[in-house]
């Protein structure tokens, strides 16, 4: 499975963007899948997931309140709403699942 991030791009603090993990095949909808975040010299790790059929969620403290994860498994498209930005949250945002990771779409919070 292929998988293609898109949004994102530069936000000022306190803003919104909302990214989206569109998926190449259709176990896609079975899987569960993670929004991970990797900041500028630092390490890949998950900010929000959601289980395969929406039902469960998990955020970071940090997000908690303030992004929000969501699928449409008939479009085989995982979304990160994210609100209320802050200039911590700058960094690539990576999709993941099924053992594969999208490209990345960078996210930069800056005034």
């Amino acid at each position: 499975v292929q998988l293609v991030e898109s949004g994102g791009g530069l936000v000022q603090p306190g803003g919104s963007t909302r990214l989206s993990c569109a998926a190449s095949a259709s176990e896609f909808r079975w899987a569960t899948v993670g929004w991970y975040r990797q900041a500028p010299g630092g390490g890949r790790y998950v900010v929000a997931s959601i289980n395969n059929s929406g039902t469960s969620t998990y955020y970071e403290d940090s997000v908690k309140g303030r992004f929000a994860i969501s699928r449409d498994n008939a479009k085989n498209t995982v979304y990160l709403q994210m609100n209320s930005l802050k200039v911590e949250d700058t960094g690539v945002y990576y999709c993941g699942a099924l053992e594969q990771w999208g490209q990345g779409t960078q996210v930069t919070v800056s005034s």
